[in-house]
Order: structure tokens, then sequence, then C-alpha cells
């Protein structure tokens, strides 16, 4: 029997994709066909796009435009639901070009025969799904990984994901989400890199290598799309599709590089954002996505929609009906309609009455055919069934490796926030432990937003985790205490029990899976519900507290940072996000994790973010300076901030010149130290200021970082090498210039202090 998951449509359902029969975990990995014909029926032979386009009628090739998911809305978790009967004709008469949320080879087998076999040319559908931290085996969520600071770990998930995804029919994910934002009120920072575009742009990268490997092409790998083009983490107020204003340099400096990054990498599509930017959605946007994406950063590929943006043209107030909403997207250059129906029923309409020319739509038709091509589409439209071992669905039936890589990556992307007096990590034969908290025993949440196909009973929670670490002699107690999100303190008591009895009790808090994601706005960044009251109750009582965050943001928690001994933020950390905490929480890891965002003291303090620009008047010049009255200037935790369980230091920086011409490269260098007890892994951070410029620049830029390993007192040189790409910046008419000056370089383990030292650019 095949298997598949489906998503209920994003505006109906954000983040939430359910699977619908059982037997995956148990399934062999699928392979595509490459037997003889009498596997499957025989296919038409075409030679390129080329060839096709020209035997295509105006109906066949507006149809390759149209996106449709292939599942209800409505769906109930368990349905088995096959494609809508009312798409059948329709991909038989040429009219549907791809499908998402459609999976299982099975399912895309039965449509893709009728695209293939009872259409009049043959054009095989593409079927995709927002694959964002796994399919099956469900990673931490993006921004976690971001955490890692690791961008090879970060390919190895991603292409993890994508054989699991390729072996159940998919070709396309929508993924990576790339956008910035210095807004954690935000939901889809969750599935992004966080607020920086160099890190972010190393994620970029790493992620379409991972999802596609030497070529998407090749059996186990996807094509990638990354999203969402362009600015859609500066959303007015962190409120989700709201407007964004920005400015063209922060356009060019900020939310563009990780565009630049994975277009470089090879993508071969690129979603573009709901929002307007500046005064235009992005699905009439021409200057964007005509001049900015295809001039400026040479993209070639296929420009899609996001879920029903073209028709919402309408509501946004630029097209007065679905005619003007379809001219005006096809002309700004959106190459395929995501499930608005809007190409399909105006399109070859407009083309007859010469609204907009067939040899703009052939346009948009050669780069949908080209990426059907380059997936291998019309030489291997199938996918083999897999076939069942027979031992059925259960959370250890799930491949090993997949497994072990989800483990490591939870490990690497968990970030030690506070550790007084080396509370941490803690003996295995404690005589008791207490494991409190509403996140504690919970299954589904530690999935985060966006699991794909992930099943709740495949994940380990942290009890379970703390459990396997402890030894027989280890007296074990937990209490839930209270609900993420609710009013009711009735567990407080047994919580305070609980937490007495033992030597040192572990609170795990923080946010359910929906709270973030699409739709996941927020306007206030505490703990929700009661979860900081009963971590008060417990404290004030003298017990001795781990608390562990799970969360799709950073949460502005100052209390709670200021008075526990200890404290883990963890994300939404995948399957075996439990495994991983008990690893780190009894050394059988040490924590290397680095904040990928700046963490605030107050949602009021946002937008804060470390690579702001300077004022005149900047915190501490005189009493009429750019400061906050009633609370602390500073973040709660700066970007790039991270502990382990020993102490690095950095010193004696070296500048291989102390002054290079403009397009000259830089050799910096400084000493790293590991001056504790235990060996540990340190991300290397490398900043840069522009000390004066003809704009004003951020006070510090990452411009690079390296993760080094080493034991007690071991010390390494750690090189990095700055060019005209890392010094130069992005004029108001998108000029990128490198100007002659000085500059300040910091080598350290965050985005404060470290290791510092100049050099000049001169002009001659």
């Amino acid at each position: 029997m095949d298997v598949f998951c489906l998503s209920l449509g994003k505006a109906q359902a954000i983040g939430a994709f359910f699977l619908v029969s059982l037997n995956l975990a148990s399934l062999l990995f699928a392979q595509e066909v490459h037997s003889s014909p009498t596997a499957m029926p025989a296919r038409r032979s075409y030679h390129n796009e080329e060839e096709l386009l020209a035997r295509m009628t105006l109906e066949e090739k507006v149809g390759q435009l149209v996106q449709v998911s292939g599942v209800p809305e409505n769906v109930e978790l368990g349905e088995t639901v096959p494609l809508k009967e009312e798409y059948k004709p329709l991909i038989r008469a040429g009219r549907i070009g791809s499908i998402l949320n459609l999976t299982g080879a099975e399912n895309t087998n039965a449509i893709q025969r009728i695209a293939v076999e009872e259409s009049r040319l043959g054009i095989p559908i593409l079927f995709g799904l927002d694959v964002i931290h796994g399919y099956r085996t469900i990673f931490p969520i993006p921004l976690a990984l971001a955490a890692s600071w690791d961008p090879g770990l970060v390919e190895q998930v991603a292409a993890f994901s994508a054989e699991e995804a390729r072996a159940h029919g998919i070709r396309w994910t929508f993924a990576p989400m790339v956008d910035v934002t210095h807004d954690p009120r935000w939901g889809r920072i969750a599935e992004g890199p966080g607020e920086d575009p160099f890190l972010a742009s190393a994620m970029a990268r790493a992620w379409v290598r991972g999802f596609q490997g030497e070529s998407f092409r090749s059996p186990g790998r996807l094509a990638a799309c990354p999203k969402h083009f362009v600015a859609y983490g500066a959303v007015e107020g962190g409120r989700d599709y709201n407007t964004v204003s920005v400015s063209l340099p922060a356009l060019w400096e900020l939310y563009l590089p990780p565009f630049e990054e994975a277009i470089a990498a090879g993508a071969p599509s690129v979603m573009a954002a709901f929002v307007s930017v500046n005064g235009r959605p992005m699905a009439s946007n021409s200057w964007l996505l005509r001049h900015v994406l295809r001039q400026e950063l040479g993209f070639r590929g296929v420009v899609l929609s996001d879920w029903k943006a073209v028709g919402e043209l309408i509501t946004h107030g630029i097209a007065s009906n679905s005619r003007d909403a379809a001219r005006q997207a096809l002309l700004a250059g959106v190459d395929v309609d995501m499930e608005s129906g809007v190409y399909a029923a105006n399109l070859a309409e407009l083309v007859r009455e010469g609204v907009v020319s067939e040899g703009l739509l052939d346009e948009a038709v050669r780069r949908v055919l080209r990426l059907k091509f380059e997936v291998g589409l019309f030489d291997n439209p199938y996918t083999i069934v897999p076939r069942s071992n027979g031992e059925g669905e259960h959370s250890n039936a799930l491949p090993r490796e997949g497994r072990e890589l989800a483990r490591l990556a939870a490990q690497r992307s968990v970030v030690l926030l506070k550790n007084d007096n080396n509370l941490l990590p803690l003996s295995k034969d404690l005589h008791s432990v207490a494991v409190i908290g509403p996140l504690a025993a919970d299954q589904e949440n530690l999935l985060g937003p966006w699991h794909a196909c992930g099943h709740p009973s495949d994940v380990v929670t942290v009890l379970e985790g703390i459990r396997a670490k402890l030894s027989s002699k280890t007296k074990l107690l937990y209490a839930k205490g209270c609900d993420i999100n609710g009013e009711s303190t009735s567990g407080f008591a047994e919580a305070l029990r609980a937490a007495k009895e033992a030597e040192v009790a572990i609170v795990v808090v923080g946010e359910a899976s929906w709270m973030s994601g699409e739709a996941g706005s927020r306007a206030s960044l505490g703990l929700p519900g009661k979860q900081e009251e009963l971590v008060r109750l417990l404290y004030e009582a003298g017990c001795r507290l781990v608390v562990i965050v799970l969360s799709g943001r950073p949460l502005a928690i100052p209390w709670i940072a200021d008075h526990v001994p200890a404290l883990f933020q963890a994300w939404f950390p995948g399957i075996e996000g439990g495994n991983a905490i008990a690893d780190l929480l009894f050394g059988d890891a040490i924590p290397s994790g680095k904040l990928p965002v700046t963490v605030p003291r107050s949602t009021g303090q946002i937008p804060i973010y470390y690579n702001h620009e300077n004022t005149g008047r900047p915190p501490g010049s005189g009493p009429f300076s750019s400061v906050y009255i009633d609370i602390p200037t500073t973040p709660l935790f700066p970007f790039g901030y991270g502990l382990s369980y020993t102490r690095f230091v950095y010193r004696d920086l070296q500048v291989e010149r102390s002054s290079i011409p403009v397009g000259g490269t830089v050799r910096l260098s400084a000493w790293v130290q590991n001056v504790g007890q235990r060996t540990g892994e340190e991300v290397v951070q490398l900043y840069l200021r522009d000390m004066v410029s003809s704009l004003t620049r951020p006070v510090r830029e990452l411009k690079g970082f390296r993760r080094v390993r080493l034991a007690p007192g071991q010390s390494a040189r750690v090189e990095f090498t700055l060019g005209p790409k890392e010094l130069g910046f992005h004029l108001e008419d998108g000029r990128f210039v490198v100007e002659p000056g000085k500059y300040q370089v910091w080598i350290g383990g965050s985005s404060e202090g470290g290791a510092s030292g100049f050099f000049e650019v001169s002009a001659s």
C-alpha cells in the first residue's frame, strides 16, 4: 500500500501537513523508474522545450502556468484522499502544469499516467511540496539549524529530506525560506535563517546544495525554490501579510543577498512573496521580478506566486478584476499561478484579444518546460511504489541514519544561554530529578510548524530523553504544572511537590508550534499562559532550576534570564529533540549553538538587531542619547552568543597588511584557546565596521565564521580573508562600491567583544 501525506491549503491550515495512510516509516525508499516499457506505459519523446512549445495550443500553454493543490481544504487527519476528481479532465486536456500537496508514489503515479498517457502531448505533471525541515524525518526548524552555524550540517539535512520526499513522488520543494527579519513578532521567523544576511546567505547556499546535489535531476534530489522574494521579513509590526516599506540600500544589503546566493548555488525557481513592497504587491512588481531578479541577479528560472497571491491583487486594490490581475502578474514576470485560478480563467482570452502578447506567454511556458526537462520528468515521470516490510509504522522504524542526523542537528542547534556556577552538565547518578512543564512530555509541538509528513508518534520527548540517561537508582518525578497557553494553576501544587523532592528540577516551557510559522504573529513575546508564573513559584521555593525554552522565535524572558541558574534555548528541535537535549544536559554532547537572532528584553525594543547603523547620539554619549528610560537599551542576549561547558579566550588579532588597495584582499587571524576543563567546539566569528563611508553603515557586520574543536588547553590560529565582496556595499541606485577608508575588525565568540584590529583601504 502506498502512503502519502497532505496539507490543508495554506490559507486554511497554515503550516500543517497531515499523514493520510499508514506504513510510511516501514516502507523502503523508492527510486525512479529506469526499467523497460513493461514497467510503465510508453511515453512520447521530446528533445527540448522549443520542440514541445511549437506543438502546443494556446490553452495547453496556459495550462503549464497553472498550479493547483491536489487535496481538498477540509480534509481530516487520517483520511485517504486522492486528487480532486474535477482536476482529472483538466489534466487530460493539458490544463494543469503542476500540483502541490499531493504525495505518495502510488498516488502521484496515478495522476502522472493521466498526464503522460491520456493527454494530447503527454507533458508530465511536476509535483511540489513545502519540504521545510524534513519530509518524514523531521529535523529542527530552520531557525534552529541556523543556530548551528554549520552549513555542512544543513546541507546533510537538506539532502536527507530530499531523498525521503523524492521517494514519495515529490520533485520540487518550496524551500528554502531565506527571508531575513529583524522582527521576532513575525511568526515565519521560525522558517528562516534569522537576522543577518551573511549567515542567511551561507544557510541559503547550504539548503540549495543539499536539496539539489550536483544535479536535481539525479535520483534522491529535489529542485529548490528559495522564497519569499523579497523583503517578506520586513512586514510592518511583524504582522504576517502586512505591508513592507524598505529603503533601497536595505533591500540590497539585507534582503537580497540570500536570494543571490541561492541563485548562484543553482536554484531553478523562486517564489514571489504575498506582500506589497513599497506600494507594489510582489505578484505585480515588475521592477523587482524582472529588473532586480532577472537582470541584476541573473536569474533564468521559474517564478511562481505564493498561495493565491495573483488573485489577491484584487484585494490589494491594485487590480480591478481577475482579468486585470492575470495581465499584471504575467507582465510583472510571474510564470506560475499557485492555486488562484486566475491564469486558467483569463490568460488565453487575454492573448486572443491582444491584451497580452503570445510571445510573453511563451517566455513563461518555456521556463516551466525547461524546468520539467531539467528535473528529468520527460525521461522519468514515475516513481516506483515503495514496498512494505510488514512491520507497520512505528517511530523506531524511521531510518536509523535519519534519526542519528536529526539528533546531531538538534544537539548543535541548542544554545546554552546561562550556566551559573557550572550547574551543567548534570550527573546521571543524582538521587532525584524532577521534569516539569507543559512541553516536557509533549510530542506534537517538538515537530514545529511546517512538519510535512512528520508524526508526533516519532518524537522523543524531553522527559523520555532524560529518563533514558538516568541511572536506575535515580528517582524521576514528572509534573506538567500548567498548559502552554491556559490560565489554570491547578497543576502548580503537584509541580512544586516534585521540584522540592528533587535535587534539580528541569523545567520545559515555551510556545505551541502553531504560535509560530505562517499566520503565527504575536504582539507579546513573553511565555504564554501561566508558564513564567510556574517558574517563579519553583524558584521562590528555593528549587535548583534548569529551564529549557522550546519556541519558534526568541522570547523576551528577562526575569527568567536574570534569576534561574541554567537556561537553554532549544527552539522546536524535531523528532530527536528529547534525546539531544538530554545529551546536552548530562554532558554526552557539548553545547555549541550560537544565536542567529538577537534576544530582546522586551517586545518594546523590537526591532532590535546587532548590525544596526549608528546614530549621532549613540547610547552612552550623554544625557540626550538614543536609549530607553525604562529598560536597558542592550539586548537580553546578543546575536552570535552561546556558551559551552568550557571557556574560550581570544587574543593577538593580526592583520596581514595595514593598507590594501580598492579591489584588494587582506588576511586576518587570531588565536582562540580553550581555557576550560572540557573539549568543546567554538564558532569563531569575524565582524567588520566601515568607519567612514558615503552612507551610514552598520556598527558591526558579520563577514566570516569558522567552527573549531579544541581540547582543554589547546589553541588554534583561525584565519579569514576579506575581499571586495565583504568590504563593499550598495548605494541607493544599486551600484556596488568599495570605498577607501579605515576599517575595524573583530574576531570573537559573538557580536560583542572579541580581539580587535584595524586596516585601511587606499584609493591607489
